[in-house]
């Protein structure tokens, strides 16, 4: 497994080793053992799977706040996904920024989104799945957005077309005005 630190503390690049041969291929997406070994000591303890039809479908800027707030290991199973990471911790010297990686069914990488952090993704491709793992389960009470478009955040997102979005993230508020209890912990 290759690790790629980002330019926002704790969002990580994993690219898992794939192992092929006239049959296909194998690739171990996540083994607790070894993220341990790379400093990743999350425990995941529900999987996702989304199904977007279009390309240039946008879901996203989610997180959920504080006490069940929750880290996410990203990954896209078929096509392909523009995949963002915002840093929105209150004093962090890296809040308001964001980081973006292509993923898919060809490359095999994931994205590694900590607590602190939005998240979301565009589809590059028709027919897109993407599977994720987080540490904490879905809350109502506690799932928030912002924007996809924040001038603010100033994501530049690789499709340059209206997306397809759903009510709730065509209605989210910016940075700005989000319910977000993030502060930065010093470890």
């Amino acid at each position: 497994m290759n690790i790629t630190k980002t330019k926002l503390n704790s969002v990580m690049v994993i690219e898992p080793k794939i192992f092929g041969d006239h049959r296909g291929w194998f690739t171990e997406t996540y083994n607790e053992e070894n993220f341990k070994k790379v400093g990743i000591d999350t425990i995941f303890i529900q999987d996702n799977h989304s199904f977007s039809a279009t390309k240039g479908t946008l879901r996203g800027l989610h997180y959920q706040k504080d006490p069940k707030a929750q880290t996410k290991l990203v990954r896209c199973t078929k096509g392909s996904i523009f995949d963002v990471a915002i840093d929105i911790r209150k004093e962090s010297p890296t809040y308001g920024e964001w980081y973006g990686v292509e993923l898919s069914e060809e490359n095999k990488k994931q994205l590694l989104v900590p607590k602190g952090f939005a998240h979301g993704f565009m589809t590059l491709t028709d027919d897109v799945e993407v599977q994720y793992k987080v540490d904490e389960l879905y809350s109502p009470e506690h799932d928030r957005g912002i924007f996809w478009n924040d001038p603010e955040i100033g994501i530049e997102w690789p499709i340059n077309i209206q997306p397809v979005l759903s009510a709730k993230d065509e209605n989210a508020p910016l940075l700005k005005d989000a319910d977000n209890n993030f502060k930065l912990e010093v470890k």
